[in-house]
């Protein structure tokens, strides 16, 4: 088909049991529905083949994480377009629809997203997403919706389809040329990061990332690591500052690494004094030590083929390489500034 939903699962048979049906109820029509697991130790694979016989699952031989599982998986879907989809989302009636019209409508969109709002409160966005994702100069996520934890009320404030830096690794539909084109999500990292990562690259080949908001899922979160966890803040310290590495124009490269180090050391002594927390303390020391170790495996994106920069028009307030101008901390922490459409006063 023309389109292929890749579930990947790893012990989440209890999560598609809940959020499985609603996929295939409003996708079925309109794309194939693949589950990739990761060599689970649940059940999971006896109960898809006991409840979904008909339903394609690719079994991998091992835990490859997010980034590789995905890969793996991908090479083995023939489409046009892949829809990567965490076994913790609700999907609603027709929400494919606009996604798929907006792809086909606009070539040099590589990948879009849809609104992302919590199933533990309908009413709010989802922290992963959002409505659409961005980094600061310094390397610092953020959406329309959620800054840091301040996750926002949907009042309908970003209901405009908009183009963004990233779209979230939690449902994005992205065309399989440009996935490949731009080398897929980097294996290494295993999990988080991942995906801005590869958006980061798409937007320096000179294609777009969209969020169309007309379409919008629910999502669990945390499914896999639990928020407050020193293997997901080592992952996210760690490739955090490897997307960095590979992805700075190089006149940039060594006054953000500076500035990250600074604050990297500050965030880890912050944790262990206001909230006495040795796990996340040694991760950040650990994902440092780790990302010097292991940088020079990385090539860098060359700034000679950086085509976002001959672009007429960057994303707005943003580098022509797609980062926000300003320091996302300082107005989060100094100017207090919670919500995204303050960022810009």
């Amino acid at each position: 088909m023309k389109v292929a939903i890749v579930i990947l699962n790893w012990n989440g048979r209890g999560m598609m049991e809940t959020y499985l049906p609603s996929v295939l109820n409003f996708s079925r029509s309109e794309a194939e529905v693949v589950i990739a697991d990761n060599a689970s130790t649940d059940d999971s694979v006896a109960w898809l083949k006991a409840n979904y016989p008909h339903l394609r699952v690719i079994q991998l031989d091992c835990n490859y994480g997010f980034a590789e599982g995905y890969n793996r998986a991908l090479k083995q879907v023939d489409s046009e377009y892949y829809v990567l989809l965490n076994s913790d989302v609700e999907v609603t009636h027709h929400w494919l629809t606009p996604l798929i019209e907006e792809m086909d409508a606009h070539e040099d969109i590589a990948a879009c997203q849809p609104k992302l709002l919590s199933i533990a409160n309908r009413d709010a966005f989802e922290y992963a997403g959002a409505s659409g994702g961005f980094i600061d100069r310094y390397g610092y996520p953020f959406c329309r919706g959620r800054i840091f934890d301040t996750v926002e009320d949907d009042n309908g404030q970003y209901d405009n389809a908009e183009e963004i830096l990233w779209a979230t690794g939690a449902c994005m539909m992205i065309r399989a040329s440009d996935y490949w084109a731009a080398g897929g999500l980097d294996g290494r990292f295993f999990a988080h990061n991942e995906e801005i990562d590869l958006c980061w690259r798409l937007h320096r080949m000179g294609k777009r990332i969209f969020c169309f908001p007309e379409s919008y899922v629910y999502h669990v979160g945390g499914g896999t690591l639990p928020k407050s966890n020193p293997r997901k803040t080592f992952l996210n310290f760690r490739n955090n500052l490897t997307m960095l590495w590979k992805n700075l124009p190089a006149e940039e490269l060594n006054h953000v690494m500076r500035v990250r180090w600074f604050l990297d050391y500050l965030a880890a002594f912050q944790t262990l004094i206001m909230n006495r927390n040795w796990g996340d303390f040694k991760a950040i020391f650990s994902a440092r030590r780790a990302f010097k170790q292991w940088r020079y495996e990385f090539e860098r994106v060359p700034d000679a083929a950086d085509k976002a920069a001959k672009r007429t028009a960057a994303l707005a307030g943003c580098t022509h390489d797609g980062r926000w101008k300003c320091s996302v901390l300082w107005k989060y922490y100094a100017k207090g500034c919670k919500q995204f459409s303050r960022l810009s006063v």
